[in-house]
Parts: structure tokens; C-alpha cells; sequence
């Protein structure tokens, strides 16, 4: 694939561990139904990733697959602007994810940061498998398979699209140097002298082995300094440190997003877990009463106090759901005591109707035709096969496998 098509590529997925909420609409679906105009885009229920921590449990995924698609699909992500499918229907992905395993240093996933956040936020669960340190390594199969140039993720997920530039740029260079490549970089070690060629031999080695980025850094210094080797030679080994030759896999680039503003009933960061969450198909009556129970500002004990509104989780909603004209009501009503909280909430829970009422409306004609629903995500696994078919022929021709 070339650079271009590359550049015009992104693929997006989510784990289907229950229904979706106003924190998804938000936080990714709104930013999807965006970009499926902008590129070619996949999107896919990461089914696999799903088991790296619920395999105890596996029926909430099976539970939760259908109802997902079909809350993107209510939300507005559309089949005939993106590719949509599921993950473990493109067994190409787990392919990948092997062949890639073979030369990917136990380092380099050992220090994505997320890997021992997860361990210290999920102890109570068994994660100490192969699949849970590994399924970085499986993202950036996903990532890969298809070529993507572009990823959309939140800060706390650049470190898995760096890892994934990192294994491309490895993979390119042990597979897509020309043949005497390496015979001509070794002639260019050898002229640096003994020492200095020994140096970066064993700094080379401990970038690509262990992924270290001081070593990275020392080796390239080490080249600059060199007066004795041509600016040929010079950038030939710049790309035998770091990889060089015939891009076969392409290197994603992060697509950063705005950080999530969505608060849960409570305040905190909605999440299913908290059992803080609105539904995208919350029923109106659920609405009235989630949003009427939200706790405000302690210090408005009785009607008549004043208070605080950046102290009250509903004014974060007022934030995100209401206009200014509306903020400033709000504001000047709770300082003064001139309004009471259920007066506050009205216009959050008008807001959140009318957000989610044709949501909700869209998602009834989908519930009642899942036989569309399968439809839709069977031609998209199709689709999607062939989009990774093609990546995973150069691979194999590339490692020496396409001999079928």
C-alpha cells in the first residue's frame, strides 16, 4: 500500500464488555461518525481484547457484541461510510499478531505503561497471562493488518501507537532490506575502526533487543561524530540501527482526541463499573430519576442556602449540555439561593432527552431486524478479510512463508 492510502486510513475499535453510555457518545462515537467522512475507516468490536480480561466470564462479551453495533449504528456510525466488523471474524489479525510475536523484544511490552496500571487497578482479577502482557502486541495487528496511517486515541494511549511504530520500523528492517543490505552495513561498521564499530554493534543491539531509547540515542550521536565514513555510508547505518529498506508494514501515526469531559452521576468518570452511567437508550422516566437522585453541593442543605455550583457534579453536565445563557442562570440561582437543585437538573434532563431520544427511537428499528445487524457486520468482516489478506501476503512473503 502506498504512503497515501496509508495517510487516508484509520481504524478505531471497542471492547464489548455491556451497553454503551453518554461517556462513549462523547468520547469516541461522536469523534467516529466525524471521521467516516474525512477517511476510510474501520471500525470493529474488539472481541479478542475483551477475553484478556473477562476470559473467566465470557458471556457478558457474546451478550454485549450485538447491542454495541447497534448503539453505534443508532448513534450514527454508518456502514456505507465505514467498515464495520468483528475482530475474531478477521482471523488474519491473530495471524499477524503471531508472526509479529516472533520478533518482538519481551522488553518492549514489559514497559507499556498501561501494562502495570492494569495489574494495579484490576487486582481482582487473574491477569497474569500471556494475553494480557500481549494484547498491546495484538493492538498493533489490528493497527497494521490494515495499514492504518492514523489512530485515534486519548493521551493515556499514545504509548500503544509508539509501540506499534516501533515494531513496524523492526519489522521493515529484518524483512524489507534489499538483499546485500546487511553485507554493506557491515563493511560500513568496519570502517568506523574496532572500538568505535564494537560500540555500536552493542548499542544496536541493545535498541533492537530491549527497545532501549538511550542506546538509540548514543548510537546516532556515534555516527555524527564519524569523519571517516562516507554521508552514504552515514545514513545507511542510521537505517540498519533503526531499520531500513522496502516499507512493508506502515508506520501509524496517533491521532490525538480530545480528552473526555463526560462526568458520571456522581462526579467521578462515568463508568459501568461505578454504576454512575447514562445509557444511550436509558428510557426518559430512567433519565428523570438517575439525574433527580445526583447528589449537589453539600452545603445546600435546606432550600433557602446558597451554594457552589463548581462543587455540584450537575454543574459539569450544565457544562457540556447547556448554553451560556443557561450557565449564567445557573450560576447566578445557586449563589444566591434563587433557584432549588430540581430546578437546576430540568435543563440537564431536557438536554439528555433530546440527545438520546432519536438514539433510542434509531435503535428500536435495528433491535427489531437483527438479521440486518448481522448483515451489516457480515459484509464488513468480508470486506474487511480482504483489506487484510492483501497486508498478510507480503508479510508471509517477506518471512519466508509463502510457500502454501
Amino acid at each position: 500500500m502506498s504512503s497515501i492510502d496509508s495517510q487516508r486510513r484509520v481504524l478505531s475499535g471497542m471492547r464489548p464488555t455491556g451497553r454503551l453510555h453518554l461517556g462513549h457518545l462523547y468520547g469516541v462515537i461522536h469523534n467516529w461518525v466525524k471521521l467516516q467522512h474525512e477517511y476510510e475507516c474501520f471500525f470493529f468490536v474488539a472481541d479478542w481484547h475483551a477475553l484478556t480480561t473477562h476470559y473467566e466470564d465470557p458471556h457478558i462479551i457474546e451478550d454485549s457484541i450485538w447491542d454495541m453495533v447497534i448503539d453505534w449504528l443508532a448513534a450514527g456510525v454508518s456502514p456505507s461510510a465505514a467498515t464495520l466488523f468483528i475482530q475474531s471474524k478477521v482471523p488474519e489479525h491473530a495471524e499477524l499478531h503471531l508472526l509479529l510475536s516472533m520478533m518482538t523484544p519481551l522488553g518492549w511490552l514489559e514497559r507499556v505503561p498501561s501494562y502495570k496500571d492494569m495489574q494495579d487497578n484490576l487486582k481482582d482479577k487473574d491477569i497474569n497471562t500471556y494475553g494480557f502482557l500481549g494484547y498491546p502486541l495484538l493492538q498493533s495487528a489490528d493497527i497494521l493488518i490494515y495499514q492504518a496511517g492514523h489512530v485515534p486515541v486519548g493521551a493515556d494511549q499514545v504509548a500503544h501507537v509508539e509501540l506499534t511504530r516501533e515494531v513496524a520500523r523492526r519489522f521493515n528492517h529484518l524483512y524489507g532490506k534489499s538483499s546485500d543490505f546487511e553485507e554493506i552495513a557491515r563493511s560500513a561498521v568496519a570502517k568506523m575502526g574496532k572500538k568505535v564499530g564494537r560500540l555500536y554493534d552493542e548499542l544496536r543491539k541493545k535498541y533492537q533487543e530491549q527497545g532501549d531509547q538511550e542506546a538509540l540515542e548514543r548510537a546516532q550521536a556515534l555516527l555524527r561524530e564519524q569523519g571517516n565514513i562516507t554521508l552514504g555510508d552515514r545514513e545507511r547505518l542510521f537505517g540498519y540501527l533503526e531499520g531500513g529498506g522496502k516499507i512493508i508494514l506502515a508506520e501509524p501515526q496517533a491521532k490525538l482526541t480530545a480528552a473526555a469531559k463526560m462526568p458520571g452521576l456522581d462526579g467521578r468518570k462515568m463508568s459501568k463499573s461505578y454504576d454512575n452511567i447514562i445509557a444511550l437508550r436509558e428510557e426518559v422516566d430512567d433519565i428523570n430519576r438517575k439525574v433527580k437522585t445526583m447528589p449537589t453541593d453539600p452545603a445546600r442543605v435546606r432550600r433557602t442556602d446558597p451554594g457552589d455550583p463548581a462543587k455540584c457534579p450537575v454543574w459539569q453536565f450544565h457544562e457540556i449540555f447547556s448554553d451560556q445563557n443557561t450557565r449564567d442562570w445557573v450560576q447566578a440561582g445557586c449563589r444566591s439561593a434563587g433557584i432549588g437543585c430540581l430546578q437546576c437538573k430540568q435543563p440537564v434532563i431536557d438536554a439528555i432527552v433530546a440527545e438520546l431520544t432519536p438514539i433510542r427511537e434509531r435503535a428500536r428499528q435495528f433491535e427489531s431486524n437483527p438479521d440486518m445487524v448481522k448483515a451489516i457486520i457480515s459484509e464488513g468482516s468480508e470486506k474487511a478479510r480482504d483489506s487484510a489478506r492483501d497486508t498478510l501476503h507480503d508479510v508471509r512473503q517477506a518471512m519466508g512463508l509463502n510457500y502454501r
